[in-house]
């Protein structure tokens, strides 16, 4: 409960918000918050009577508890196979970044069950960090994320290729614009993901702005989209994300590409460089889906 109750009050930044999620009382969800808090020794969390922001202590540890939630799902829907007299290994966990990939993977996953009935396929949302490290450890079969440096021991391949995108409030004297440059935004308060979760799209994002003599000057970090547009909304900064985590366009904000060097990121799907024969055919379905054919081999 400590663990949900800290991702999900990260993730919402606001209590309330969190408990209505975790479908618990708010005194319960902070209760908890601060019992981890004292397990560890220091706060996760700036309070004030109007606003609520991560330390960071709280941003440090954010992902370890993004991956031991999901430790822990897998651990349950494993233990729910084999109690149920699945054999060993006809379960595929699938790891994606929040807020994408899932479209995709919702399109492809009725051909595999088609093609592997036996085989239980867990989605978990997980950041593209922590989907290298289960990869790895072999605790997941597959990933869709980002493209980022220091890929060993994994196979990447490309399934699309995104652009950044600014969120702006409607009044802000940017929100005409059709496209933005970096250079634009030099200097402006920027609000994106912490480079812990994902350190590719952050030094594509850094990159894109040192190349255009620009200042890149993040003043916020939060993991999810929905945290990002909340803060943008509130008159925080601008946002900054990428196209395919925005399933809607957010009331009162405008979404602007950013145009330019570095603008855009590879969305990649990541495997073992020994993928099962189900982790295999679903990459295959999710390059075909996305457009890039399988060229053929592991």
């Amino acid at each position: 409960m400590e663990l949900e109750a800290f991702v999900a009050v990260a993730e919402e930044l606001h209590f309330g918000r969190a408990a209505a999620r975790l479908h618990r009382g708010q005194p319960t969800v902070s209760e908890a918050v601060r019992r981890l808090e004292s397990t560890l020794g220091g706060r996760l969390f700036h309070r004030t009577s109007r606003r609520v922001s991560l330390t960071g202590l709280g941003e440090a540890l954010l992902p370890d508890a993004h991956a031991a939630l999901a430790q822990l799902r897998r651990f349950q829907q494993r233990g729910r196979s084999l109690a149920a007299g699945d054999r060993a290994g006809t379960t595929l966990v699938v790891g994606h970044a929040e807020y994408t990939g899932h479209q995709l993977l919702l399109r492809c996953l009725p051909q595999l069950r088609e093609r592997f009935p036996d085989v239980t396929i867990v989605p978990e949302a997980m950041p593209t960090t922590a989907q290298l490290t289960a990869l790895r450890a072999e605790t997941i079969g597959l990933g869709i994320g980002w493209a980022t440096g220091g890929i060993t021991g994994v196979r990447a391949r490309v399934l699309s290729t995104e652009r950044f995108m600014a969120l702006v409030p409607a009044a802000h004297p940017l929100a005409g614009r059709a496209e933005l440059s970096a250079s634009e935004l030099s200097a402006s308060d920027l609000l994106t993901w912490p480079h812990q979760i994902n350190s590719g799209l952050c030094d594509r994002l850094l990159s894109a702005f040192s190349i255009g003599g620009a200042d890149l000057r993040i003043i916020r970090t939060a993991d999810s989209v929905h945290a990002i547009a909340a803060h943008v909304a509130a008159g925080t900064g601008i946002g900054i994300t990428v196209e395919s985590a925005l399933d809607h366009q957010p009331p009162g904000l405008r979404v602007i590409p950013l145009t330019g060097p570095s603008t855009t990121v590879d969305q990649v799907v990541l495997t073992p460089a020994e993928p099962s024969d189900t982790a295999e055919a679903l990459r295959d379905l999710l390059l075909n889906a996305s457009g890039e054919a399988p060229t053929g081999g592991r």
